[in-house]
């Protein structure tokens, strides 16, 4: 791997960033890879853990944080939402810098920073003290012209038709 890790930005409002996030990191595994994936805001043990598991059973390093939102569970309360993104980043910094990851996957923190829960500042110091070498992957809506200018790559994911728009409910394997 190059010596130098890049920076990703999987945003827009389409179905997609998280799919495209979970390939990468299939590609990243299948090649020998240290993967680690952190999600913020989903609630796995009510959705199910399809993509983790798969991830799991590849050898990534697992983390859920910030489970849920305010916005659709009105029993999260916005301060606990706050402090529960920014003492992840201040673990996921520490881990970052002890255990020596190829690749990081931040999946929907960008919601964290779209929603207020975190400044974009704190983000945007993660990504410049990260470690030289570790490969960053960032998804979720509202990706601020900030953190789009600091990305090497950057994915805005429209949408066009979805199933939604039928009333068509989520698949598993498929949206979920």
């Amino acid at each position: 791997m190059e010596t130098t890790g890049l920076i990703h930005i999987y945003t827009g409002d389409g179905k997609g960033k998280t799919t495209s996030a979970i390939g990468l990191a299939a590609r990243a595994l299948g090649g020998g890879l240290k993967v680690c994936y952190v999600s913020f805001h989903k609630r796995p043990e009510l959705f199910g853990y399809t993509e983790m598991d798969s991830l799991r059973t590849l050898g990534a390093k697992v983390i859920n944080l910030a489970k849920g939102h305010p916005h659709l569970d009105s029993s999260i309360k916005r301060e606990t939402m706050e402090t529960e993104v920014k003492g992840g980043l201040i673990m996921l910094k520490e881990l970052i810098r002890t255990e020596k990851f190829d690749l990081l996957l931040l999946d929907e923190i960008l919601i964290s920073v779209r929603d207020g829960y975190i400044g974009e500042d704190l983000l945007i110091d993660f990504v410049q003290t990260k470690p030289e070498e570790l490969e960053l992957v960032m998804t979720g809506r509202g990706a601020t012209p900030a953190l789009i200018e600091l990305a090497d790559y950057v994915s805005n994911v429209q949408k066009v038709k979805h199933p939604f728009d039928r009333a068509v409910p989520s698949r598993k394997g498929i949206e979920y």
